[in-house]
């Protein structure tokens, strides 16, 4: 596996699936006042699932990903800090909407913690658009969808 390769994540890679996750979400536990969902998450029930994408060996970034009917369900995506602005995200977002491509799946969904004020200028630059801000018990979440080319 390259550097640049995204794989399914196995078993093994649980640790690191929680330790990228962790490290990409820490930052924001003070900013919104909760934890933020993905660190709740069950990795191992997750990984187990086939729901898991990894890059990068050793780990630099995930994503975390359930296809629907009709929609793919982008739940997340972690970089490692000192992984930031090596096109590790883009990679990840490119094989996201990849897979949807693969699936015959119309769009990409996902949504954000209002509070996650910079991933509201990301989303936007890959083609992602506002479809409604809602609170969801203690997250206040913009939703945003996309269709992959």
């Amino acid at each position: 596996m390259t550097d640049n390769e995204i794989r399914l994540a196995v078993e093994g890679d649980v640790p690191a699936v929680k330790a990228v996750t962790d490290a990409a979400y820490q930052h924001y536990i003070e900013r919104i006042g909760v934890v933020p969902q993905p660190m709740e998450a069950d990795h191992a029930a997750n990984v187990a699932a086939g729901k898991v994408f990894v890059l990068g060996e050793p780990v630099i970034g995930l994503v975390v990903i359930e296809a629907h009917d009709d929609h793919l369900f982008l739940d997340s995506v972690a970089v490692r800090p000192d992984a930031h602005g090596k096109g590790a995200g883009r990679r990840l977002l490119e094989f996201v909407d990849a897979r949807a491509r693969a699936l015959a799946l119309p769009e990409v969904r996902l949504y954000t913690n209002a509070m996650m004020w910079e991933n509201q200028q990301i989303y936007p630059r890959f083609g992602y658009e506002v479809v409604e801000r809602r609170v969801d018990g203690p997250y206040d979440r913009i939703h945003y969808r996309k269709r992959p080319a």
